[in-house]
């Protein structure tokens, strides 16, 4: 008998989620480096090949909840409403993760995200592997802008300022204050730091200013 496609994808989902449970669990219990890929297997009851057929390394069984968010603001700018610039659109979309705590923005104090982010951040590996995960979302970014110099420059903008400041909204968490409270502050920040991109290099507070080019030399 053929088992269904949506069956055995569901199936599929399932053992990938249960795997990746078990591993998150040891990694906040015992830390990254201290937990082997055998561990992992051994406590999602699954051998190690089966393992790696649904994680292609270690760092993954972390960062898949990353993973879930490659490629969002190409979509994100692909699938922005007639009249809504590139830039307004990925803002609001920023924004509206602060307003629902989402995770990918920094601002999230449960103590288990809180946690998570410590460990990305402080652990050489997965801080290279998130590193890689946003130079994919540079280029998706880039392709969907126009894949042209401006675009390429436009998207390594974007795709920093959302790092610098999520990891600033979670530094501000690790201080001791709470989501709510950095909260005004992160939506600040937010707001100046893609007013900052529409202007370009100019101070946002100082849209009257225009810098002056060298004089040329006389010699």
């Amino acid at each position: 008998m053929v088992e269904p496609t949506g069956l055995r994808a569901r199936k599929k989902a399932r053992t990938r989620d249960a795997i990746a449970d078990a591993a998150i669990s040891l990694f906040l219990a015992h830390g990254f480096d201290q937990v082997s890929v055998a561990d992992i297997a051994a406590a999602a009851e699954v051998s190690k090949p089966t393992l790696f057929r649904y994680f292609t390394a270690k760092e993954d069984l972390l960062l898949h909840r990353f993973a879930d968010h490659q490629g969002e603001a190409a979509r994100v700018v692909r699938d922005r409403q007639p009249g809504i610039s590139s830039l307004t659109a990925l803002h609001r979309h920023f924004r509206a993760g602060l307003d629902r705590r989402d995770p990918v923005t920094g601002l999230n104090d449960h103590p288990v995200v809180l946690t998570f982010h410590r460990m990305v951040f402080t652990t050489p590996s997965l801080a290279a592997r998130v590193s890689q995960y946003m130079l994919d979302d540079e280029e998706a970014l880039a392709a969907v802008l126009g894949d042209d110099i401006t675009a390429r420059l436009q998207a390594a903008q974007v795709i920093a300022v959302q790092r610098v400041l999520a990891r600033t909204n979670w530094q501000r968490l690790v201080a001791g204050q709470t989501a709510d409270e950095v909260y005004p502050e992160a939506v600040a920040d937010a707001d100046r730091a893609f007013a900052l991109l529409q202007t370009g290099t100019r101070d946002a507070t100082d849209t009257g200013s225009r810098e002056i080019p060298p004089r040329a030399s006389t010699h």
